[in-house]
Protein backbone atom coordinates (compact mmCIF):
# COMPACT_ATOMS: atom_id res chain seq x y z
CA UNK A 1 0.00 0.00 0.00
CA UNK A 2 1.00 3.57 -0.95
CA UNK A 3 2.00 6.05 1.87
CA UNK A 4 -1.61 7.76 3.50
CA UNK A 5 -1.91 10.54 1.73
CA UNK A 6 -1.60 14.47 2.79
CA UNK A 7 -3.89 17.17 2.31
CA UNK A 8 -3.07 18.02 -1.00
CA UNK A 9 -3.62 14.41 -2.24
CA UNK A 10 -6.73 14.09 -0.39
CA UNK A 11 -7.81 17.31 -2.24
CA UNK A 12 -7.16 16.14 -5.32
CA UNK A 13 -8.75 12.85 -4.45
CA UNK A 14 -12.22 14.17 -3.78
CA UNK A 15 -11.55 16.44 -7.31
CA UNK A 16 -11.40 13.43 -9.69
CA UNK A 17 -12.05 10.11 -7.96
CA UNK A 18 -15.91 11.52 -6.74
CA UNK A 19 -16.73 12.15 -3.14
CA UNK A 20 -14.60 10.94 -0.55
CA UNK A 21 -15.85 11.37 2.46
CA UNK A 22 -13.77 10.73 6.11
CA UNK A 23 -15.50 9.44 9.05
CA UNK A 24 -17.17 11.36 11.34
CA UNK A 25 -14.68 9.27 14.03
CA UNK A 26 -11.96 11.53 13.05
CA UNK A 27 -10.87 14.12 10.35
CA UNK A 28 -8.29 13.53 7.92
CA UNK A 29 -5.59 15.15 10.03
CA UNK A 30 -5.70 11.51 11.97
CA UNK A 31 -5.36 9.64 9.06
CA UNK A 32 -2.10 11.63 8.23
CA UNK A 33 -0.95 11.26 11.45
CA UNK A 34 0.52 7.10 10.78
CA UNK A 35 -0.74 4.49 9.65
CA UNK A 36 -0.51 0.90 10.36
CA UNK A 37 1.33 -2.36 8.51
CA UNK A 38 -2.08 -3.54 8.00
CA UNK A 39 -3.50 -0.94 6.42
CA UNK A 40 -5.96 -2.37 3.88
CA UNK A 41 -9.00 -1.80 1.24
CA UNK A 42 -12.07 -3.14 0.66
CA UNK A 43 -14.77 -2.98 -2.02
CA UNK A 44 -18.52 -2.31 -1.50
CA UNK A 45 -21.30 -3.47 -4.08
CA UNK A 46 -25.12 -2.63 -3.39
CA UNK A 47 -28.24 -3.31 -4.66
CA UNK A 48 -27.60 -4.75 -7.97
CA UNK A 49 -30.80 -6.07 -8.09
CA UNK A 50 -30.31 -8.57 -10.75
CA UNK A 51 -33.50 -9.56 -13.12
CA UNK A 52 -34.62 -5.56 -13.16
CA UNK A 53 -36.15 -4.85 -16.04
CA UNK A 54 -37.83 -1.43 -16.75
CA UNK A 55 -37.12 2.49 -17.94
CA UNK A 56 -34.97 3.60 -14.97
CA UNK A 57 -32.30 1.11 -16.45
CA UNK A 58 -32.38 0.50 -20.37
CA UNK A 59 -29.06 -1.18 -19.64
CA UNK A 60 -30.13 -3.11 -16.28
CA UNK A 61 -28.19 -6.13 -17.99
CA UNK A 62 -24.85 -3.77 -18.15
CA UNK A 63 -24.35 -2.47 -15.20
CA UNK A 64 -22.98 -5.11 -13.15
CA UNK A 65 -20.93 -6.46 -15.40
CA UNK A 66 -19.15 -3.03 -15.71
CA UNK A 67 -18.72 -2.87 -11.75
CA UNK A 68 -17.04 -6.41 -12.42
CA UNK A 69 -14.79 -5.24 -14.52
CA UNK A 70 -13.90 -2.09 -12.98
CA UNK A 71 -13.15 -4.02 -9.33
CA UNK A 72 -11.16 -6.99 -11.24
CA UNK A 73 -9.16 -3.70 -12.88
CA UNK A 74 -8.07 -2.11 -9.37
CA UNK A 75 -4.44 -2.45 -8.55
CA UNK A 76 -3.73 -3.20 -5.87
CA UNK A 77 -6.51 -5.35 -5.69
CA UNK A 78 -9.07 -5.09 -2.79
CA UNK A 79 -8.58 -7.15 0.50
CA UNK A 80 -12.47 -8.44 -0.08
CA UNK A 81 -15.43 -7.42 -1.91
CA UNK A 82 -18.68 -7.33 -0.44
CA UNK A 83 -22.40 -7.04 -1.47
CA UNK A 84 -24.00 -5.44 0.81
CA UNK A 85 -28.18 -7.22 -0.22
CA UNK A 86 -30.80 -6.64 -3.27
CA UNK A 87 -28.73 -8.83 -5.38
CA UNK A 88 -31.64 -10.08 -7.43
CA UNK A 89 -34.75 -8.36 -7.80
CA UNK A 90 -38.41 -9.40 -6.11
CA UNK A 91 -40.18 -12.21 -7.67
CA UNK A 92 -43.45 -13.54 -5.89
CA UNK A 93 -42.31 -16.92 -8.19
CA UNK A 94 -39.93 -19.17 -6.17
CA UNK A 95 -38.41 -20.78 -9.27
CA UNK A 96 -37.95 -17.28 -10.66
CA UNK A 97 -36.20 -16.06 -7.10
CA UNK A 98 -33.68 -18.56 -7.60
CA UNK A 99 -33.18 -18.50 -11.57
CA UNK A 100 -32.64 -14.71 -10.59
CA UNK A 101 -30.02 -15.75 -7.68
CA UNK A 102 -28.40 -18.22 -9.77
CA UNK A 103 -27.26 -15.99 -12.68
CA UNK A 104 -26.07 -13.56 -9.63
CA UNK A 105 -23.85 -15.86 -8.44
CA UNK A 106 -22.26 -17.24 -11.92
CA UNK A 107 -21.92 -13.24 -12.67
CA UNK A 108 -20.21 -12.65 -9.77
CA UNK A 109 -17.79 -15.08 -9.57
CA UNK A 110 -16.30 -13.63 -12.40
CA UNK A 111 -14.54 -11.29 -9.50
CA UNK A 112 -11.07 -11.69 -9.51
CA UNK A 113 -10.80 -10.81 -5.71
CA UNK A 114 -10.36 -14.37 -4.06
CA UNK A 115 -12.54 -13.31 -0.94
CA UNK A 116 -16.47 -12.11 -1.73
CA UNK A 117 -18.56 -11.71 1.04
CA UNK A 118 -22.84 -11.62 0.25
CA UNK A 119 -25.27 -10.61 2.70
CA UNK A 120 -29.48 -10.21 1.38
CA UNK A 121 -31.63 -7.76 0.96
CA UNK A 122 -35.44 -8.01 1.29
CA UNK A 123 -35.65 -8.43 -2.21
CA UNK A 124 -33.84 -11.65 -2.20
CA UNK A 125 -34.81 -12.99 1.35
CA UNK A 126 -38.27 -11.16 2.37
CA UNK A 127 -41.12 -12.97 0.97
CA UNK A 128 -39.03 -16.60 2.11
CA UNK A 129 -37.24 -15.56 5.47
CA UNK A 130 -34.15 -16.27 3.37
CA UNK A 131 -34.32 -19.82 2.14
CA UNK A 132 -33.72 -19.26 -1.18
CA UNK A 133 -30.74 -17.08 -0.26
CA UNK A 134 -29.42 -19.32 2.08
CA UNK A 135 -29.79 -22.02 -0.76
CA UNK A 136 -26.81 -20.06 -3.07
CA UNK A 137 -24.85 -17.97 -0.36
CA UNK A 138 -25.01 -19.38 3.17
CA UNK A 139 -25.60 -17.74 6.44
CA UNK A 140 -27.50 -14.42 6.06
CA UNK A 141 -25.72 -13.35 9.64
CA UNK A 142 -22.02 -13.99 10.37
CA UNK A 143 -18.49 -12.06 11.99
CA UNK A 144 -15.08 -12.59 10.59
CA UNK A 145 -12.54 -10.76 11.21
CA UNK A 146 -9.65 -9.18 9.32
CA UNK A 147 -6.20 -7.40 10.10
CA UNK A 148 -7.57 -6.31 13.77
CA UNK A 149 -10.51 -5.31 12.54
CA UNK A 150 -13.87 -6.87 13.44
CA UNK A 151 -16.64 -7.33 10.75
CA UNK A 152 -20.26 -8.13 11.33
CA UNK A 153 -23.12 -8.98 8.86
CA UNK A 154 -26.43 -8.24 10.26
CA UNK A 155 -29.55 -9.31 8.64
CA UNK A 156 -32.40 -6.94 8.68
CA UNK A 157 -34.43 -8.28 5.60
CA UNK A 158 -35.17 -11.77 6.18
CA UNK A 159 -38.09 -10.85 8.70
CA UNK A 160 -40.57 -9.38 6.53
CA UNK A 161 -41.65 -6.66 8.99
CA UNK A 162 -37.81 -5.23 8.84
CA UNK A 163 -36.90 -6.73 12.25
CA UNK A 164 -33.28 -8.49 13.26
CA UNK A 165 -35.05 -10.33 15.56
CA UNK A 166 -34.46 -11.70 19.17
CA UNK A 167 -32.36 -14.81 18.32
CA UNK A 168 -30.00 -12.78 16.02
CA UNK A 169 -29.75 -10.18 19.01
CA UNK A 170 -28.90 -12.83 21.05
CA UNK A 171 -26.08 -13.73 18.73
CA UNK A 172 -25.28 -10.33 18.20
CA UNK A 173 -24.54 -9.73 22.06
CA UNK A 174 -22.71 -12.81 22.46
CA UNK A 175 -20.26 -11.80 19.21
CA UNK A 176 -19.72 -8.28 20.94
CA UNK A 177 -18.78 -10.33 24.16
CA UNK A 178 -16.08 -11.78 22.51
CA UNK A 179 -14.38 -8.82 21.29
CA UNK A 180 -12.13 -6.60 22.39
CA UNK A 181 -13.83 -3.49 23.51
CA UNK A 182 -11.35 -1.24 21.63
CA UNK A 183 -11.55 -3.32 18.30
CA UNK A 184 -12.68 -1.40 15.77
CA UNK A 185 -15.34 -2.88 14.53
CA UNK A 186 -17.58 -2.44 11.01
CA UNK A 187 -21.18 -3.54 11.07
CA UNK A 188 -22.78 -4.77 7.25
CA UNK A 189 -26.46 -4.26 7.04
CA UNK A 190 -29.10 -3.67 4.01
CA UNK A 191 -31.73 -1.56 5.29
CA UNK A 192 -30.71 1.52 8.02
CA UNK A 193 -30.34 0.72 11.62
CA UNK A 194 -31.98 3.84 12.34
CA UNK A 195 -35.21 5.88 11.77
CA UNK A 196 -33.66 7.42 8.52
CA UNK A 197 -37.71 7.17 7.30
CA UNK A 198 -39.58 4.65 8.03
CA UNK A 199 -42.53 5.66 5.51
CA UNK A 200 -40.49 4.34 2.85
CA UNK A 201 -39.51 1.34 4.71
CA UNK A 202 -35.73 2.90 5.39
CA UNK A 203 -35.35 1.68 8.76
CA UNK A 204 -34.95 -1.46 11.22
CA UNK A 205 -37.89 -2.03 13.62
CA UNK A 206 -35.39 -3.38 16.77
CA UNK A 207 -32.51 -1.13 14.69
CA UNK A 208 -32.15 0.41 17.99
CA UNK A 209 -31.65 -2.56 19.83
CA UNK A 210 -28.76 -3.09 17.90
CA UNK A 211 -27.01 0.54 17.93
CA UNK A 212 -27.37 0.09 21.79
CA UNK A 213 -25.47 -3.25 22.17
CA UNK A 214 -22.59 -1.50 19.79
CA UNK A 215 -22.88 1.80 21.92
CA UNK A 216 -20.22 0.52 24.18
CA UNK A 217 -17.53 -0.04 21.51
CA UNK A 218 -15.87 3.69 20.67
CA UNK A 219 -15.11 2.45 17.19
CA UNK A 220 -17.67 1.59 15.13
CA UNK A 221 -18.53 2.34 11.84
CA UNK A 222 -21.67 0.78 9.85
CA UNK A 223 -22.07 0.44 5.64
CA UNK A 224 -25.62 -0.52 4.44
CA UNK A 225 -27.40 -0.09 1.22
CA UNK A 226 -31.51 -0.32 0.77
CA UNK A 227 -31.87 3.33 0.02
CA UNK A 228 -29.74 3.90 -3.75
CA UNK A 229 -28.02 6.62 -2.68
CA UNK A 230 -24.95 8.41 -0.30
CA UNK A 231 -25.90 9.17 3.02
CA UNK A 232 -24.09 9.91 5.88
CA UNK A 233 -25.26 9.76 9.55
CA UNK A 234 -24.01 9.59 12.73
CA UNK A 235 -25.46 7.71 16.37
CA UNK A 236 -23.87 9.09 19.07
CA UNK A 237 -20.21 7.98 18.17
CA UNK A 238 -21.22 5.25 15.30
CA UNK A 239 -21.02 6.78 11.76
CA UNK A 240 -23.38 4.58 9.07
CA UNK A 241 -22.57 5.14 5.36
CA UNK A 242 -25.20 4.57 2.76
CA UNK A 243 -24.19 3.41 -0.91
CA UNK A 244 -25.31 3.92 -4.17
CA UNK A 245 -27.21 1.28 -6.36
CA UNK A 246 -25.47 -0.84 -9.57
CA UNK A 247 -29.08 -0.58 -10.82
CA UNK A 248 -31.19 2.33 -10.48
CA UNK A 249 -31.01 5.60 -8.00
CA UNK A 250 -33.28 6.72 -5.68
CA UNK A 251 -35.01 10.15 -4.35
CA UNK A 252 -33.76 11.72 -1.17
CA UNK A 253 -36.80 11.79 1.06
CA UNK A 254 -38.67 14.27 0.74
CA UNK A 255 -41.14 16.55 3.40
CA UNK A 256 -43.17 14.38 5.34
CA UNK A 257 -46.54 13.44 3.37
CA UNK A 258 -45.67 15.30 0.43
CA UNK A 259 -44.55 12.30 -1.70
CA UNK A 260 -46.11 8.92 -1.22
CA UNK A 261 -44.19 6.60 -3.13
CA UNK A 262 -40.25 6.46 -3.38
CA UNK A 263 -39.90 6.11 -7.39
CA UNK A 264 -36.72 5.13 -9.05
CA UNK A 265 -34.90 8.37 -10.47
CA UNK A 266 -35.44 8.74 -14.06
CA UNK A 267 -32.82 7.60 -16.72
CA UNK A 268 -31.02 10.58 -18.15
CA UNK A 269 -29.70 9.41 -21.56
CA UNK A 270 -27.79 12.85 -21.78
CA UNK A 271 -25.96 11.48 -18.37
CA UNK A 272 -26.52 7.48 -18.29
CA UNK A 273 -25.43 6.09 -14.99
CA UNK A 274 -25.75 9.18 -13.41
CA UNK A 275 -25.99 7.95 -9.37
CA UNK A 276 -25.18 4.61 -9.95
CA UNK A 277 -21.87 3.44 -8.21
CA UNK A 278 -19.75 1.89 -6.20
CA UNK A 279 -16.99 2.52 -3.41
CA UNK A 280 -13.57 1.61 -2.07
CA UNK A 281 -13.32 1.83 1.79
CA UNK A 282 -9.86 2.42 2.81
CA UNK A 283 -8.40 1.54 6.70
CA UNK A 284 -6.07 4.00 8.11
CA UNK A 285 -5.42 3.03 11.53
CA UNK A 286 -2.78 3.42 14.39
CA UNK A 287 -3.26 0.67 17.41
CA UNK A 288 -6.82 0.59 18.33
CA UNK A 289 -7.98 3.30 16.55
CA UNK A 290 -9.05 3.17 12.65
CA UNK A 291 -10.48 5.58 10.07
CA UNK A 292 -12.24 4.59 6.94
CA UNK A 293 -11.72 6.65 3.51
CA UNK A 294 -14.55 6.40 1.18
CA UNK A 295 -13.83 6.67 -2.20
CA UNK A 296 -17.23 6.93 -4.54
CA UNK A 297 -16.81 5.41 -7.95
CA UNK A 298 -19.33 5.92 -10.63
CA UNK A 299 -20.34 3.41 -13.24
CA UNK A 300 -18.51 4.16 -16.37
CA UNK A 301 -19.61 3.64 -20.31
CA UNK A 302 -16.37 1.66 -20.88
CA UNK A 303 -15.97 -0.34 -17.62
CA UNK A 304 -12.64 1.36 -16.71
CA UNK A 305 -11.80 3.04 -13.64
CA UNK A 306 -8.74 3.90 -11.97
CA UNK A 307 -7.64 3.11 -9.02
CA UNK A 308 -8.48 4.79 -6.05
CA UNK A 309 -5.60 6.97 -4.85
CA UNK A 310 -6.42 6.33 -1.47
CA UNK A 311 -5.49 3.04 -1.70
Amino acid sequence: MSKQPGRRQFLQLAAVGGLVYASGLRGWQAMAAGTRQDDFYFVQLSDTHWGFKGAPNPDARGTLPKAIAAVNALSPAPDFVIFTGDLSHISDDPAERRKRLAEFRDMAAGIKVPVVHYMPGEHDASLDNGEAYSEFFGRTHYAFDHKGVHFITVDNVSDPSARVGEAQLAWLAADLRSVPQHTPIVVFTHRPLFDLYPQWDWATRDGQQVIDLLMPHPNVTVFYGHIHQEHHHMTGHIAHHSARSLMFPLPAPPAPGSQAKRNPVPWDAAAPYRGLGWRSITEHGKQDTATWALAEQPIQADATTKTPETT
